[in-house]
């Protein structure tokens, strides 16, 4: 079986099918599946553009309302996962996994598919520390705090992933497990991306639960994205012996590394998709529990046993069969000679694959089941120890113009005792050697709103010791000998080194 296993769609899926195809034809060779590891915006219309997470002036339709309404159709089947940049409500629709549009497959939050006899798995989101072990709490229409953690990995969601205990061939996450960069040629990966260093050295590049996914699960293939590069590394499990075949894949564009075609032993067809029984076992063990507020999940509510649950679904697969539910277009599709203008909340959508899948199962649609108020009842910032947390300043990747707001965290998160302007960030060259900035607006003025001269424009940048964020499109990030560190960022002010 030959599989294509793309990095970061953002909605390009035209471009990478015709990659695809003309690759079929210019080497004589049929390709079986596509997975892809996140960042697909399922976009189908200009309202699901309020729910995802990108600067508004870089929101576009791309080309998914197109497979979504049946324009165009996939011309392979395809699996994905979800990144930090989604159109979070209808993913949200699909939370337990299924057709975003005909032959378009999303694995869920957490998920198991089997494509003939291959099964893969995969982790949704991205991982961050201060969300992990909380509720999906979010509700719609998100505000500018849910925009960003819906799309972060929980606790339950990898608590059920741990659970399986059948052989996994092919697990995809969007962000990277932690720790994956020893298995792989480090020194090529920094002379790509130096500011990597430091987070490399305290063991923050990448997840902490996709770590310890890879550990329990030691699938022989595991893809992932998110920093926009590629990068290949092996694993040696010392339990058994087994190794993992780890490969991280760019975004489309021109001239970069976004696609990999890999061959793997498969019995002899067909090569459909079918739902996996050993994870809709779990999925009914566990979704009494499903948690949809800031707290976990209580698993000693937990009462059904995964054996009772095995022979259960066993059974109800035996007389319906495997295949996954029908796609049903749930929301209306983009139309370019009727944009929409108003601004209304036209609600939750309740998916029907996500219904027949619980009434298959024999369980209670939870999803817009809530409290009242579905709100935290603190703000999730508190749960960060000795942390300044900024919402407005998240996870985007690392090196594009929507990479900006996790530079801004990094930034924003570690304030120095001495002066609340103050903050340690890693060297741009990449030194591991931290260095001190005072951030200064614009505008010529601090953190706090008080006036400074030493922020102007038209200064240069030999007159700083810091750096200068340029706001025009095309413009770079320079460090103070003026070579390009990071291309198109927006602007954020001129970081000065404190004294």
């Amino acid at each position: 079986m030959r599989i294509a296993v793309e990095g970061c769609m953002h909605g390009d899926l035209d471009n990478v099918y015709a990659t695809l195809l003309h690759l079929q034809e210019v080497q004589n060779i049929k390709i079986d599946l596509l997975l892809c590891c996140g960042d697909f915006q399922a976009v189908r219309n200009e309202k699901d553009l309020e729910s995802l997470n990108v600067p508004p002036k870089y929101r576009s339709m791309n080309s998914f309302w197109k497979y979504y309404s049946g324009e165009k159709v996939a011309p392979f089947p395809t699996i994905f996962i979800g990144g930090n940049h989604e159109a979070s409500n209808y993913l949200w629709e699909l939370y337990y996994g299924g057709w975003a549009a005909p032959q378009i497959y999303f694995l869920g939050f957490a998920g198991v598919i089997k494509f003939g006899n291959i099964r893969i798995g995969g982790l949704s989101g991205i991982y961050k520390s201060h969300h992990y072990n909380l509720g999906h709490y979010e509700k719609l229409p998100y505000n500018q705090r849910d925009i960003r953690s819906i799309y972060h990995v929980r606790e339950y969601d990898v608590h059920k992933l741990l659970q399986i205990e059948e052989p996994i061939d092919i697990f995809l996450s969007h962000d990277w497990p932690v720790g994956i960069t020893d298995g792989g040629d480090l020194k090529a990966l920094l002379r790509q991306k130096p500011f990597f260093e430091q987070e490399i050295q305290e063991g923050t590049l990448g997840s902490k639960p996709a770590a310890e996914l890879l550990g329990k699960l030691r699938p022989p293939y595991w893809f992932s994205a998110h920093l926009h590069c590629k990068f290949a590394a092996l694993v040696q499990h010392e339990k058994d012996g087994h190794s993992t075949k780890f490969l991280a894949l760019d975004k489309c564009l021109p001239g970069r590394k976004f696609l990999q075609v890999i061959e793997i032993e498969s019995g002899p067809g067909p090569h459909e998709l079918q739902l996996d029984e050993e994870w809709l076992a779990i999925t009914k063990k566990y979704n009494a529990v499903l948690p949809l507020t800031i707290k976990n999940a209580n698993y000693n509510k937990v009462h059904l046993e995964i054996e009772q649950c095995r022979q259960f679904v066993r059974n109800k697969l035996q007389t319906r069969g495997s295949k996954p539910f029908e796609f049903v277009q749930t929301a209306p599709c983009y139309n370019p000679s009727q944009p929409v203008t108003d601004g209304v909340f036209h609600g939750f959508y309740k998916n029907p694959q996500t219904e027949a899948l619980l009434q298959f199962l024999e369980l209670e649609y939870l999803l817009n089941k809530m409290p009242e108020s579905r709100e935290p009842a603190a703000n999730p910032a508190s749960f960060v120890s000795g942390c300044s947390f900024d919402y407005d300043c998240e996870d985007i990747p690392i090196d594009d113009v929507d990479d900006t707001e996790d530079f801004k965290e990094r930034l924003l998160t570690v304030p120095s005792k001495r002066d609340q302007n103050l903050f340690i960030i890693g060297s741009a060259s990449g030194s591991s050697t931290p260095r001190r900035f005072l951030i200064i607006s614009l505008d010529g003025r601090d953190l706090q709103g008080r006036a400074t001269d030493k922020a102007k424009m038209g200064c240069r940048l030999g007159e700083t010791e810091g750096l200068l964020l340029f706001d025009s499109p095309g413009q770079s990030l320079l460090d103070v000998k003026g070579t390009i560190f990071l291309e198109q960022y927006p602007l954020l002010g001129l970081l000065v080194k404190y004294n």
